[in-house]
């Protein structure tokens, strides 16, 4: 029975850090139709920027928001001058951005080296509470209320701000939203930059759970394109639902099915593409 509960609290852990990871993925995705490929080494970059500022001294927080500000500025620029020219161009954009991912995987390498960093919790995290019959780390309960908090302000701003208006406006029809004086290019570099920003959030917040080593974008990105094909690109719903599904069937079947965990988590992907390819809260893109 406890090990049934300790997975199951975990996996809602995983979920948790898979949406902060996704969210962004889910967004530039479905907002903007760009396949970023280096939303994987967003994650790993903000990580290894969360390492080096721990190392200057700074507080784990101001880490963390430190690198979301330097991948929201290495996003924009990526969006800036490589993405904007390739508008309506899938396959080189799925080119560029796989390139790119590449690039920053050596830089880092060249930078940071091969040894993995360990990454402490804040000092106010540490530790376990009880939950039921188990004691469970109080770090990763953290990264779930903050997945909740930012899904709930995310969906927030898109649905109830006039600036979610706005994008919404851009991406259903940008030639409408350009004569009603939307700069729509500009809310896209936003988007952009956003989604950025979230994934090298991400990358700080997992750092304790995950250690930064290289391969780290290797890892993540596919378990990111799982989660936004499960749910739907372009959805929040959709993102925390597909976290929660995948956080489950990564945890127990790395347990239970050791010698079939990769089977039985790209398996919900597949079906999902061949029975309702726009995931399960996502809509037809046009």
């Amino acid at each position: 029975m406890n090990l049934w509960l300790l997975l199951a609290v975990n996996s809602v852990s995983v979920g948790g850090l898979l949406f902060l990871l996704s969210a962004g993925f889910s967004l530039v995705f479905g907002l903007m139709r760009i396949p970023n490929l280096t939303h994987g080494s967003f994650f790993m970059l903000g990580a290894y920027f969360g390492v080096s500022f721990l190392a200057m001294g700074l507080g784990f927080w101001l880490a963390a928001l430190l690198s979301a500000a330097v991948m929201a500025v290495v996003g924009g620029g990526i969006e800036r001058f490589l993405l904007r020219r390739l508008a309506g161009q899938e396959l080189a954009q799925v080119l560029v951005t796989l390139g790119l991912s590449f690039m920053i995987a050596d830089l880092c390498l060249m930078h940071w080296g091969g040894d993995p960093f360990t990454v402490d919790a804040p000092a106010n995290l540490r530790g376990a509470i009880p939950i039921l019959s188990i004691t469970f780390p109080t770090y990763r309960l953290a990264v779930v209320v903050i997945a909740a908090a930012l899904a709930a302000a995310l969906w927030l701003a898109l649905e109830k701000t006039r600036l979610g208006a706005m994008i919404r406006a851009g991406v259903d029809d940008p030639a409408m939203a350009r004569v009603t004086g939307i700069r729509v290019s500009r809310l896209f570099t936003m988007v952009f930059c956003s989604g950025a920003a979230l994934a090298g959030f991400a990358g700080v917040m997992g750092a304790p759970i995950l250690s930064v080593a290289p391969g780290l974008d290797a890892d993540m990105l596919p378990l990111a394109l799982i989660v936004v094909i499960l749910g739907g690109a372009g959805s929040l719903p959709g993102a925390m639902v597909g976290s929660l599904i995948i956080g489950f069937i990564y945890n127990f079947g790395q347990v239970l099915l050791p010698e079939l965990a990769y089977v039985i988590l790209f398996l919900p992907m597949l079906l999902i593409l061949v029975i309702r390819p726009q995931g399960l809260f996502g809509r037809h893109l046009p």
